[in-house]
């Protein structure tokens, strides 16, 4: 069984904003929730296997890649906080966390 899961609020947002992103920009939602259940895939695969993500800058927090974005995460002793979800498009200077 895996870790409990735990959105942040700035997580939450990001999802919703780039969920919305897309269904505005396609004019459909079909991309979104196809991304949306990526997102999902990939955070049950953190709870079974906190360790999967690639470590950053700081010592807890881990990154897993979904399609072109960074998931980062923070892991403790009995939940998993999702942090933020960014864009790898971005300029990576302004990302939360060094990769």
């Amino acid at each position: 069984m895996g870790k409990r899961i735990t959105w942040t609020h700035q997580a939450h947002n990001d999802r919703k904003e780039i969920l919305l992103y897309w269904i505005h920009r396609n004019q459909s939602s079909a991309y979104s929730k196809k991304l949306n259940n990526l997102f999902k895939t990939a955070i049950q695969l953190i709870a079974a296997h906190p360790n999967i993500g690639r470590k950053t800058n700081i010592e807890s927090v881990r990154v897993k890649l979904v399609k072109e974005y960074l998931l980062f995460y923070e892991t403790a002793e009995e939940e998993i906080f999702i942090l933020t979800i960014w864009d790898n498009r971005r300029n990576p200077e302004d990302a939360p966390y060094n990769t």
